[in-house]
Formats: C-alpha cells, sequence, structure tokens
C-alpha cells in the first residue's frame, strides 16, 4: 500500500471487530509516527495506550466514575459559520440515514454519540495529552502526529477512530492513566479492524471543490 491509498482507504471506523490487536505492533506504529514533523522538534505528543486487560480496566472505571467533568476545550465554535457548519450538518445526517435513525428519535442518537465512549467496540486505544503550556503550533504538531499514526495503521491492516469527543471526559481518563496536572486531553483513538458488515462503515464523510478552498497565484 503506498501513501496515497492510505490517505484514500483511511475512514473514520465506528464499530469494530473484537479481533485483538499486538500492542508491540502500536508500539511500532507510534515510534514510526514520532517522525512527524514538529517545530522546534518539541515532539508535544503524549500518548498512553490501552489494549488487552487495561481496556477492560478502562471502561470498568468509566462506568463507575459518577464525578461531573469539564470538558478540557470546546471541540466546535459555539457559533460555526459557512461552510463550516453546513460541512459538520450533512456529515451528521449521512451517518444517521445510514444507521435509519431518524432526527426526531433523540434517544437513539445520543446512544449512538455515547459509543465514542466505548470506542465504537475496538480492543485498542490511545489518548494523546499535551502540557497545557501548548499553543495553537503545537497542537497542530499533534494533527501531523496522528495522521501519520492513522496512515501507518492502515497500511498495517488497522483501522482507526480520531475521537475528540473523549475531550469531554478529561478528569476520568486523566485519573486513569496518571497524566500529570498540565496535561490537557487533546483526544481518544480507537485502534482496531472495522467490521464490514457495518453500514456506518460505508460512511463516506464528502469533501468540498478544491476551487473553494485553494487559490493559485
Amino acid at each position: 500500500m503506498n501513501v496515497s491509498q492510505a490517505v484514500e482507504s483511511r475512514s473514520s471506523i465506528r464499530k469494530f471487530l473484537s479481533k485483538p490487536v499486538s500492542s508491540s505492533l502500536i508500539k511500532t506504529l507510534l515510534q514510526k509516527a514520532s517522525r512527524s514533523p514538529s517545530g522546534g522538534n518539541l515532539q508535544p505528543w503524549k500518548i498512553f495506550v490501552i489494549n488487552n486487560s487495561s481496556m477492560n480496566n478502562f471502561l470498568l472505571f468509566q462506568e463507575e466514575w459518577n464525578t461531573p467533568e469539564v470538558p478540557a476545550y470546546e471541540i466546535y465554535p459555539s457559533n460555526l459559520k459557512e461552510p463550516y457548519r453546513t460541512s459538520r450538518f450533512q456529515l451528521g445526517e449521512q451517518m444517521y440515514e445510514l444507521l435509519g435513525i431518524p432526527r426526531e428519535n433523540k434517544t437513539a442518537r445520543i446512544e449512538q454519540v455515547m459509543k465514542n465512549f466505548e470506542f465504537f467496540g475496538a480492543p485498542c486505544a490511545f489518548f494523546c495529552f499535551v502540557d497545557r503550556q501548548m499553543g495553537p503550533p503545537q497542537w497542530s504538531d499533534l494533527g501531523m502526529f496522528l495522521q501519520t499514526f492513522m496512515l501507518l495503521a492502515k497500511e498495517a491492516g488497522l483501522d482507526t477512530c480520531a475521537q475528540e469527543a473523549w475531550s469531554m471526559k478529561q478528569d476520568s481518563v486523566a485519573a486513569f492513566v496518571d497524566a500529570g496536572d498540565d496535561d490537557i486531553l487533546f483526544c481518544g483513538m480507537s485502534i482496531g479492524h472495522k467490521d464490514d458488515k457495518a453500514l456506518v462503515n460505508s460512511l463516506q464523510s464528502e469533501r468540498r471543490p478544491i476551487e473553494e478552498w485553494a487559490k493559485f497565484l
């Protein structure tokens, strides 16, 4: 698989098989991903992997956590303007249409959202933290690191889903992984093998035409 094939075939998987994932493979992929660009070579990513028994322990820990949590950050701007608002809305409607969940069935839609916090059934995952001192340039480093990891995972026969939704669980996740007081949770990453029979995994998000976002001078 070449880079173009990995980019084209990568997608956010929302239903995984229970097939185990080797921790040694994840370690290899993370080491390779660490060659991602990083301004000033700060390498600001802090990764916590949960797999096998630690995954089971984490999910149980989450079930038992009953303290209200404050989101680490606002995932989307409160007054999202166009064309971003429409792009986000259309993606959600596409997904719920595949799942057969109408807009008026709020309960089913919430249940689908909550599957984020089960890693969509993935047997392996990691959390990406960053020091609170870091700013937008270092957060962009995280994105490059995560994309590199996802493409390497695809090459290795694995599927992924990057989940900023986990930023809503800053306190409980930090407590479980024993993150530092100065660390903020950026996202989670589900890792595993996609369920090819799940309709939700056929979702292909649309991209705006290049004429709308690129200008050749």
